[in-house]
């Protein structure tokens, strides 16, 4: 308030100056020592009216389209002064007090707004379409943090997510401690050294004591070190890094899904840009984009392989659903079932992050101590927890793995779909029809 203050007299002491002025000579044309007070007294009123008014101007001004939160205490200043002056001026109380009240209806309404989650509706942008193999090794790793990190230069900014949605399980900084997947720091170096793992068995998957010995039958394993990134990618549980396999696995399944798959479903051309990017940001030469797809199509068969629309490749990044697909895909889109489990939803079996039985779980969580979020109902709850996923942090689960911005990512359709259905998942009752959300 006092930065507010200051910034107010700086900004608009002319004003006030100009109001002290008229009020000390019009003090000098009065004799009387009565009205002089009356008048003095009135200067002042009029003075702390003014800078309510210009602080109110300058919070507007400062907060508008950047902390909409903030808005409504210009409104609630505002109110304020029309009430003071409307009490020492009685010619015009009246006026002032009728403003007052409506200033009064005007922030409760705005503070109400602004107190509710918001959701960013909007018609999605236009797509932009690919061609990745005609890219340089540079253009393309730039491609491939877009996927990553869902934009360029964001591979510094925590929290950042993309399509891929790598950084919810992955570390990418060295040193970095990662909790629920290796760490990805040097990647291109380390991958040749898993290959000599003792629980590898390159020249022999049948020895493996994984849940799934080689990505199909007859595959094979992988011999270079793209060709074990590209592995890794399309048959997780082919070689489950020591210490972060599916908890009680002993290592023997991992818990990432095959990023070609639903939920993330990268095409061969987006997992070569994220492959590229993890060559170049170390400063090593990239293999060639013919290089990185034969990796791939080693380990998916020609059924399997994501294909890119006519037109080439989706670009990265804007928004993921509108709320016009079907349930299923619009849970698919979002990312959801790549870390959470949930009823009903084919292929939703992610254990990265909680079971979503929000109909019963949501009211267990707005009652928790720690819960510091703003909901009232299992519904506001399911929204906040999209919107904003810090409110309430699942005990177990770390914060910051959520992606924070899917009021920018999904549309309020999408939103609320997908709110629909998480409120009506309850325990001991079957998911409801998905024909109701198609």
């Amino acid at each position: 308030m006092l930065e507010l203050l200051t910034e107010a007299i700086a900004f608009g002491w002319p004003f006030l100056a100009l109001v002290v002025g008229i009020s000390l000579y019009k003090q000098t044309k009065v004799k009387d020592p009565e009205v002089k007070k009356n008048m003095t007294f009135n200067t002042m009123i009029g003075l702390i009216a003014s800078v309510m008014l210009l602080i109110a101007i300058v919070n507007y001004r400062d907060n508008f389209g950047v902390d909409d939160g903030k808005l409504p205490i210009s409104l609630v200043m505002i109110t304020s002064l029309t009430f003071l002056m409307g009490i020492y001026f009685s010619n015009i109380s009246a006026l002032m007090k009728i403003g007052g009240f409506m200033f009064f209806v005007a922030a409760a309404l705005s503070g109400y707004g602004n107190w509710l989650p918001q959701v960013e509706g909007g018609f999605p942008p236009p797509e932009v379409k690919l061609d990745f193999q005609s890219m340089s090794a540079q253009q393309l790793g730039d491609e491939g943090e877009k996927i990553i990190f869902g934009g360029l230069g964001q591979s510094k900014v925590q929290g950042a997510i993309g399509k891929g949605q790598c950084p919810l399980c992955h570390g990418f900084n060295q040193g970095f401690l990662s909790e629920r997947a290796p760490n990805l720091w040097d990647i291109p170096a380390r991958a040749e050294e898993r290959l000599k793992h003792e629980k590898y068995h390159m020249n022999d998957p049948a020895a493996r004591d994984t849940v799934q010995k080689e990505a199909f039958e007859g595959s094979g394993t992988a011999t270079t070190g793209q060709e074990y990134i590209a592995e890794s990618h399309a048959c997780p549980n082919c070689f489950v890094v020591p210490g972060f396999g599916v908890k009680g696995s002993n290592d023997t399944e991992s818990p990432m899904p095959r990023i070609h798959k639903p939920p993330i479903s990268l095409t061969i051309g987006e997992m070569a840009a994220v492959d590229t990017w993890m060559y170049v940001r170390e400063g090593k030469d990239p293999p060639t984009y013919d290089e990185i797809q034969a990796s791939y199509e080693k380990f998916i068969p020609e059924a399997d392989r994501p294909k890119a629309s006519a037109g080439g490749d989706e670009a990265a990044g804007g928004v993921l659903a509108t709320g016009e697909e079907p349930i299923t895909d619009l849970f698919m889109k979002a990312g959801c079932p790549a870390c959470h489990t949930i009823p009903g939803i084919e292929g939703a079996t992610g254990k990265v992050g909680p079971l979503l039985m929000e109909g019963s779980n949501a009211v267990k969580r707005m009652k928790d101590p720690g819960y510091q979020g703003r909901a009232k109902s299992a519904r506001e709850y399911i929204t906040e927890s999209i919107l904003k996923p810090s409110a309430y942090v699942v005990k177990d689960y770390p914060d910051n793995q959520m992606p924070k911005d899917f009021g920018v990512k999904l549309s309020a359709g999408a939103v609320n779909k997908i709110v629909d259905y998480l409120s009506r998942l309850e325990e001991g009752k079957e998911p409801p029809a998905l024909d109701e959300f198609n």
